[in-house]
C-alpha cells in the first residue's frame, strides 16, 4: 500500500522535482533512510531503482531513544536488522565500512542488536571486523558487552584482536565483567585475552566489583593469575556496591568479613589508617571483624564504611568514588539533614578540583547540584532556615571563583606553552632532546621536550640561497613559529611502556593513566 501511493505521486513527477524530494532531509532523514530504518524493502528498492536515490547519503535516525547522526542506509538496515535490505543496498554498490559521524560501522550497529545473520553477510562482504568508533570500542567490545555469545565467539573465530583497547583502556574483558557476561568471558579467555587496566587503573575484576556482579567476581578470584590482593580487594569493593546499589546490608558485611578472613590468612593488613575524615563524621576504616560487628548495628555507619572503602581502592580520581559521596549526600536530603549533605559534597567537590583538570565535567556538575539545592533551600519549603547555611553558599562561591580561576589559568597556560621555546632547549634538535633524557627516563628534572626547538636557520631559507626560486620553495618565512611537538607526557608515557615500570591511582593521576594506556601499556 505505502508502495503503491509513493509511485503514483512521484511518478507523475517531473525528474527534476523527484530528486529534489530524494534527497530532501524531513527530521534530519532522508526518504531511503526512513525506509531503510522501518524495513520498507519496496520502497527501498522503488527509491533506488526508480529514482536513483544516492546509496551513501546520510541522514539522523533514532534507536533506542538516542538520535545517530550521519547514519548511511546501509548501517540504518543494519541495526534494526532488515537483512533483505542489506542485501539490495549492497547489491547495488553501496559502501560496506561507511560509517556514521561517530565512526561506527554497519557490522558493529548489527554486533549491537545481536543480528547475528547480517553479521556474518556484511564479513562476506568484507566488513572490516576491526574498525572501531571514535572511542576505540571494537565491534567485538559491544558484542561482549550485550551480550551476544554467537557473535562474539564468530568474530574471535575470525581472528579479532582479542586484547584491543578502547581510548579509555579498556579491553572486551572489561566489557564482560560490566555486563555479567560469563560465559562470554570465559570465551575470551580461553582465546588468550590476558588482564589489563584502563585508564582508571581498573581491571575487569574490579570492573565487575563496582558493576556488583558477584558472580563474575566469584569466577575471577578463582583464578591462578589474580593475586591475594587483588582477591581481597575485589571482595571489599563488590561489599561496597552491595550497600550502596543493591542495599544489601547482610551481603556487604559477609564480603567484608571474608576480606578481614582472607588479609588475616596471608598476612596483608590493610594500609595504615589515614586520619578521620570530618565528613565522614571522623569514622575510620574497619580493621577487624570486631570492627565490623560494631558498625552492623549502625546502617549509617556501614555506609560510611562504604565510602571509606570505595576510595581506598578505587582511588579520588575514579568517577564512582565522587558519585557515590554526592549519592549519599543527596540521600541525607532527601530525609531533611541537609547540613550532612552540604558536608558530604563539599568534600566530594575539593577532592574533585585537587585531583582533575580544571573546570572538569564532574567538577561542573558538582557545582551545578550546589545551585540546585541552594535554590531548594530558598523555596518556601524551608525558608526559615535560609540564614544558618549562609556560611556553606560563600564556602560554594570561594570554590567556583577557585575553579574559576584555575580554568583561566589553565587555558594562559596552554597558550603560553603552545607559543615559548625553552632557553634551555634552544638551538637543539628534537631528537638531541630526547637523546638527554633517554639515558635516565625515571628522572624528573628531565629537558622540557614539549618545547623542542627548530633549527633558527630555515631549510627554506637556506634553499633560496643555494639560487631555488621562490616558486619552488613555496612562501618565504622570516621568523620561526614554533609549534607543539610530542609533550612531555607523551613521551614519559613511553618510557614507563618501555621499562615496565609499575604504576596505579596511587602513583599517578587519571590524565597521566590514560595517557600511558593509551600508549599500549
Amino acid at each position: 500500500m505505502r508502495y503503491c501511493v509513493l509511485q503514483n505521486l512521484l511518478d507523475r513527477l517531473a525528474a527534476p522535482v523527484v530528486k529534489n524530494l530524494v534527497v530532501a532531509r524531513t527530521d534530519g532523514a532522508t526518504p531511503l533512510v526512513v525506509a531503510c530504518r522501518n524495513g520498507h524493502f519496496d520502497v527501498a528498492q522503488y527509491l533506488l531503482d526508480k529514482c536513483n536515490a544516492d546509496l551513501e547519503q546520510t541522514g539522523s535516525v533514532t534507536f533506542d531513544g538516542e538520535t545517530i547522526e550521519g547514519a548511511p542506509p546501509l548501517w540504518c538496515a543494519s541495526a534494526a536488522g532488515n537483512l533483505d535490505i542489506v542485501k539490495l543496498l549492497i547489491s547495488r554498490g553501496a559502501n560496506v565500512n561507511a560509517t556514521t559521524k561517530t565512526n561506527s560501522t554497519p557490522l558493529r550497529a548489527a554486533c549491537f542488536d545481536g543480528h547475528f545473520s547480517i553479521v556474518k553477510y556484511l564479513i562476506k562482504q568484507h566488513a572490516d571486523i576491526e574498525i572501531a568508533n571514535r572511542h576505540g570500542h571494537t565491534c567485538l567490545m559491544i558484542a561482549c558487552y550485550k551480550g551476544h555469545y554467537d557473535i562474539a565467539k564468530y568474530l574471535l573465530q575470525l581472528g579479532a584482536n582479542v586484547n584491543r583497547k578502547s581510548v579509555k583502556g579498556n579491553t572486551a574483558l572489561h566489557d564482560c565483567a560490566e555486563s555479567g557476561s560469563l560465559l562470554i568471558m570465559m570465551l575470551l579467555l580461553r582465546h588468550g585475552a590476558t588482564i589489563d587496566v584502563d585508564s582508571y587503573g581498573m581491571t575487569p575484576l574490579l570492573a565487575a566489583a563496582v558493576t556488583g556482579h558477584s558472580h563474575i567476581v566469584d569466577y575471577l578470584i578463582g583464578m591462578d593469575f589474580i593475586s591475594p590482593r587483588e582477591r581481597i580487594e575485589a571482595m571489599e569493593l563488590l561489599g561496597a556496591t552491595f550497600m550502596d546499589k543493591k542495599r544489601d546490608m547482610l551481603g556487604a558485611a559477609s564480603l567484608w568479613k571474608r576480606a578481614l578472613q582472607e588479609r588475616k590468612l596471608v598476612n596483608l593488613p590493610k594500609p595504615p589508617t589515614q586520619s578521620p575524615i570530618a565528613a565522614f563524621g571522623g569514622a575510620t576504616e574497619i580493621n577487624s571483624e570486631a570492627d565490623l560487628e560494631d558498625v552492623m548495628s549502625d546502617p549509617d555507619a556501614m555506609r560510611i564504611q562504604a565510602l571509606i572503602i570505595r576510595e581506598r581502592i578505587l582511588g579520588p580520581a575514579h568517577p564512582d568514588t565522587s558519585y557515590f559521596i554526592r549519592y549519599r549526600g543527596a540521600v541525607y536530603a532527601d530525609a531533611g539533614n541537609i547540613p550532612k549533605c552540604i558536608t558530604l559534597w563539599l568534600y566530594a567537590l575539593r577532592m574533585q578540583q585537587e585531583i582533575l583538570e580544571p573546570l572538569s565535567l564532574m567538577t561542573q556538575s558538582s557545582l551545578s547540584s550546589f545551585a540546585e539545592l541552594f535554590s531548594y533551600i530558598l523555596s518556601k519549603r524551608i525558608s526559615a532556615s535560609v540564614p544558618m547555611f549562609v556560611p556553606d553558599l560563600i564556602v560554594v562561591f570561594e570554590q567556583a571563583l577557585a575553579e574559576w580561576k584555575r580554568g583561566n589559568e589553565h587555558v594562559q597556560a596552554r597558550k603560553a606553552h603552545n607559543f615559548d621555546v625553552d632557553k634551555e632547549t634552544a638551538g637543539l634538535t628534537f631528537m638531541e632532546i630526547y637523546e638527554q633524557s633517554k639515558s635516565e627516563p625515571s628522572t624528573v628534572q628531565a629537558p622540557p621536550l614539549y618545547a623542542g626547538n627548530v633549527p633558527m636557520v630555515l631549510e627554506i631559507e637556506d634553499q633560496a640561497q643555494n639560487g631555488m626560486e621562490e616558486e619552488e620553495v613555496g612562501d618565504p618565512v622570516t621568523q620561526v613559529k614554533p609549534l607543539q611537538y610530542v609533550t612531555l607526557q607523551c613521551l614519559a608515557a613511553r618510557a614507563i611502556n618501555r621499562h615496565k615500570v609499575p604504576f596505579d591511582h596511587r602513583s599517578l593521576p587519571l590524565h597521566l593513566i590514560a595517557m600511558v594506556v593509551s600508549h599500549g601499556y
